[in-house]
């Protein structure tokens, strides 16, 4: 049953407004050389994921100042505090850093609303395309192109060919056999791309199956989850179930995989026991 977005718990034009205004600060700093910082776990961290962290903080603050906000940049929350969470925003102010320190335009502002440890809406910036997703379950998915109208996605029904996509700088053994394991019954595309524009491609029907067998933090997948599923695709674990967010001691997600719309014999090609 599709739902309306008015059923969401803040108003969805002064969301999507924040996330534009988070990726157009991002901007001062791209192609600028910016100074790069090393954060405790040897990511890398610079002035411009600062800048849109605060201005998203402050933004969700006064939209929604009920429900609590945790951020790639601010995670320090104890598991004490935030088991106790029914509701809250999920935010990485700037996802692909790598990709905005190399110049290139694959970098996003992910903001999402995490409910009973689901993912219940996202929003996807693209700043330097002046792209934006969003959506959720049940509610549909869109993209809108700089101020041409907003479009509604859908995820395409797979053709002859097998579009695959796969981050830049991660792969892993596990991901090289599953894409063996699927060359021998279809033809495959590899499409390499940052950040979680990987989702993206999936929703709006330019690809249709992501793996995932490298680490990744929840604040890299959640916005993106929401807008592929709002689009008819479907984020899965290992175990076969629905990807969730919940409360525990580490902010790094289990292996998943992605998907657009594969028909049941792809679909069990994939083995998600591996």
């Amino acid at each position: 049953m599709t739902r309306s977005l008015d059923s969401l718990p803040f108003n969805t034009d002064a969301l999507l407004a924040l996330t534009e205004r988070a990726g157009r600060e991002t901007l001062k700093w791209w192609r600028q050389k910016p100074e790069v910082t090393a954060k405790s776990d040897d990511s890398p961290v610079t002035a411009a994921d600062l800048a849109a962290h605060h201005l998203i903080l402050e933004g969700l603050r006064q939209l929604t100042p009920e429900i609590p906000v945790l951020s790639e940049e601010d995670a320090q929350v104890p598991l004490t505090e935030r088991q106790h969470w029914q509701r809250f925003w999920l935010v990485d102010p700037l996802d692909g850093t790598k990709e905005f320190i190399a110049g290139t335009d694959e970098f996003t502002v992910n903001i999402a609303l995490i409910e009973q440890g689901q993912i219940r809406f996202g929003v996807v910036g693209v700043p330097a395309r002046d792209n934006l997703y969003w959506g959720g379950q049940s509610l549909g998915a869109w993209r809108r192109s700089g101020r041409e109208p907003a479009e509604a996605i859908r995820c395409r029904s797979t053709s002859e060919t097998l579009t695959v996509v796969a981050s830049r700088r991660h792969t892993s053994p596990e991901q090289e056999a599953l894409l063996s394991r699927l060359t021998s019954l279809q033809q495959i595309d590899l499409v390499n791309i940052g950040s979680s524009l990987k989702f993206c491609l999936l929703a709006e029907g330019n690809a249709d199956l992501y793996p995932r067998f490298a680490p990744t933090s929840q604040w890299d997948t959640a916005a993106a989850q929401a807008v592929l599923e709002g689009a008819g695709g479907q984020v899965l674990g290992l175990d076969g179930q629905r990807f969730g967010y919940p409360a525990r001691d580490t902010w790094l997600n289990p292996h998943f995989v992605a998907t657009g719309k594969l028909p049941p014999d792809l679909l069990q090609a994939l083995d998600l026991s591996i």
